[in-house]
């Protein structure tokens, strides 16, 4: 006997799979659901691989930092006076020099022609000079001479007048006599009074009249006396004490005046040049006390100086030394240097992140006590060097993280291990 299933039974098993499998389904979408609006689970961190800081109140002091190389405060260039051929190089670099020390030595040919004129020229200017003055003697002793002899037969005509006046009292000498008498001295005494102002003349003519021959001779020297000093420059000198530093030129080239032929350097006397970022250059100033390490010592000394441009994201800032620098210390040494901006009190800080620059925002993570650490919006203020100031968002007693934790910019929280 065959049992035959009845058409209501099949229908009714269809209809309840039809609602299982809704159900089904409609669980499924519900888990999708609830799935996709779970949080991403937050990322490890190895605590011991990021660097944690406490947030502090109190003072602390603002520098800037900046690398650079020590350079001498008296550097002397040593240019050629003239033109020549480098013949000898005396010294080399390193070299300690005098005022008086030679460097190299130089070759004119011309120039040491150009002496042997000037001082022909000066010779004969002189020889010149001594024979128009011999000339203007010999005319004034010839005045002086004539002047003599007519004062000389003045003073017998005034005698024998006198003379021939006392016989003519007596009637002795006629008048006519007496008269060619008196001419005669008339005649000589005007003859001696023309003589004499000749003779003032003459002797007030011979400086006007030697002036030019004296001032060709002077003239002449003073070629001559400017080509020797030429020559001489020849013979390159430091000029100053102290190390010779560059010689940037080689025996047998020809060089031109104002060509520089060597760099004297005073080494007592040295000073750091510093490269600082610019943006942080906006609160230094001259006279700011200053540190340089020169990796055998620390020297303390004041900023002097700032360039008025930047370069290359940088300005350049010099610091001079106020104290003693140590034994090594050397031009073109490499040093850094630490210039103190101003002391803050009572103020919360931190740690300065590897990320976070002064005056601006940024998230930060900070420690819960459960482990995590939570992104954490904070305002940061002025910055020092390995410290900034905390305006908003964390208060004394936080720790954050401060290491570069830019991997983890998709995560609002972190797990510590």
């Amino acid at each position: 006997m065959v049992d035959i299933a009845r058409p209501s039974q099949a229908r009714k098993k269809k209809i309840r799979r039809a609602i299982y499998g809704a159900l089904a389904l409609a669980v499924i979408a519900l888990i999708s659901v609830g799935v996709s609006r779970l949080k991403p689970a937050a990322p490890t961190v190895d605590r011991a691989v990021v660097w944690v800081d406490t947030v502090k109140r109190g003072d602390f002091t603002r520098q800037v930092r900046g690398s650079g190389t020590l350079v001498p405060e008296d550097i002397r260039w040593i240019p050629a006076q003239t033109q020549g051929r480098v013949e000898r190089i005396v010294l080399r670099p390193g070299a300690q020099v005098t005022p008086e020390t030679v460097i190299l030595e130089l070759s004119n040919p011309e120039l040491e022609q150009a002496v042997r004129e000037a001082q022909l020229g000066y010779q004969s200017a002189q020889a010149a000079f001594t024979n128009k003055k011999a000339e203007l003697q010999s005319a004034l002793l010839s005045q002086e001479a004539n002047t003599a002899n007519i004062e000389t037969q003045y003073k017998q005509a005034a005698l024998d007048l006198e003379a021939n006046e006392q016989l003519a009292k007596d009637g002795l000498v006629s008048d006519l006599q007496l008269k060619q008498k008196r001419g005669l001295a008339d005649d000589l005494k005007n003859r001696l009074s023309v003589e004499e102002r000749r003779l003032t003349i003459t002797r007030e003519g011979i400086n006007s009249q030697l002036a030019p021959q004296e001032a060709d001779v002077n003239q002449r020297k003073a070629a001559w006396d400017l080509r020797r000093r030429q020559l001489e420059d020849l013979k390159v000198k430091a000029g100053m004490s102290g190390i010779l530093q560059l010689v940037p030129v080689e025996r047998g080239q020809q060089v031109t005046p104002g060509a520089n032929l060597a760099r004297v350097a005073n080494p007592s006397n040295l000073k750091a040049e510093l490269r600082i970022a610019e943006t942080q250059t906006k609160d230094i100033h001259i006279g700011q006390y200053a540190e340089v390490d020169t990796r055998n010592g620390i020297v303390k000394g004041h900023v002097s100086r700032m360039d008025p441009a930047s370069q290359g994201g940088t300005v350049g800032v010099d610091v001079i030394m106020d104290g003693e620098l140590p034994a090594g210390a050397r031009p073109d040494l490499s040093v850094d240097g630490t210039i103190t901006l101003e002391r803050l009190i009572n103020i919360v800080h931190v740690g300065r992140p590897a990320f976070g620059q002064e005056n601006s925002t940024v998230g930060i993570f900070k420690l819960l006590p459960t482990g995590e650490a939570i992104r954490t919006n904070v305002k940061l203020g002025r910055a020092s060097v390995n410290t900034i100031e905390v305006v908003e968002g964390l208060q004394p007693g936080d720790q954050v993280i401060l290491s570069d934790m830019t991997q983890y910019d998709s995560f609002e929280r972190v797990q510590l291990k």
